[in-house]
């Protein structure tokens, strides 16, 4: 896991708990300098998801396999596609969790 930056700090961000989070090196990497995506159903530009104000589970889902995440909201839709959370990596990654009995997450 990376320590991120929600707000980077080119965009004005603090290195203060607020403003800090834990995330996958490849979501990390995805994610940039990006705070905004585009939803892919509605071609809404939004804010990406926040996780220290918005609650993980009203805007994703975990697939019934086990292996996507999937976007409830706009937000989590574009949140989704900006850090590509599904991407070539990490589904082969979640498939060998999932066998061993360690994804999904149960809270």
């Amino acid at each position: 896991m990376h320590i991120e930056h929600i707000i980077p700090l080119s965009r004005g961000g603090r290195s203060d708990e607020s403003n800090l989070c834990l995330a996958c090196a490849w979501c990390n990497s995805y994610k940039w300098v990006q705070t905004r995506g585009f939803d892919p159903e509605t071609r809404t530009e939004v804010p990406l998801f926040h996780p220290r104000t918005q609650q993980w589970h009203e805007h994703f889902r975990w697939s019934d396999n086990g292996m996507y995440i999937i976007g409830l909201t706009v937000i989590g839709r574009a949140t989704v596609e900006a850090l590509k959370m599904n991407n070539e990596f990490i589904v082969p990654a979640r498939r060998h969790w999932v066998e061993a009995g360690w994804h999904p997450p149960q809270s």
